[in-house]
Formats: C-alpha cells, structure tokens, sequence
C-alpha cells in the first residue's frame, strides 16, 4: 500500500472549528497531543483530508501543517517522548472487506 507517514498539527482559533477539526482527524489518525495526530494516508486520503480542512478552517485567523515523513513503510520515527504517556508509531493494519 502506498501510504506516507504525516504528522498534522494545528491551530484553530475558534472553538467551534476547532471540535469540528477534531472530530474530523480522528477519523484519519491516531490523536497524539491536544492538537496533534499522527495519520499514515495513500495520496487520495491525502487530498480527501486536504480539502476537507480546507472547508473547515478560516484561511486568515487558523493554521494547519501537515508534516510528510516519507512512506510509512520505510519510516521509523525517532521520538523523544517526556510526561505521561509515550510515544507509540501508528501501526499498519490491514483492512479486511
């Protein structure tokens, strides 16, 4: 599977869009931080999620960066993780239909 390793951070200056970015990310990742996840996406969940946010957001009062670290499958992120939890790679599962 063609799929790439993407960190997706972002700052939502309006509570409301905020949720609505949320609840919109879970479905593409595994939540990280209070306004991080950690999602592995194919270039069509890649766009999908793009202009889905693009719908969301305010272009002049939010900000959103996604961080591509190249396929997933040849990746190992290297992560200093302090606090609470640790840090766990999101891991391939396959789909069955």
């Amino acid at each position: 599977m063609d799929q790439r390793l993407y960190i997706v951070a972002y700052d939502i200056s309006d509570q409301k869009r905020w949720r609505r970015v949320f609840k919109l990310m879970k479905g593409f990742g595994e939540w990280m931080q209070l306004s991080v996840f950690q999602c592995r996406l194919t270039p069509k969940q890649h766009a999908e999620l793009i202009a889905l946010l693009d719908g969301i957001i305010h272009h002049t009062e939010d900000h959103i960066l996604l961080l591509d670290f190249g396929h997933a499958e040849n990746i190992t992120p290297r992560v200093v993780s302090l606090g609470k939890t640790s840090f766990t790679p999101i891991e391939h599962e396959p789909v069955i239909v």
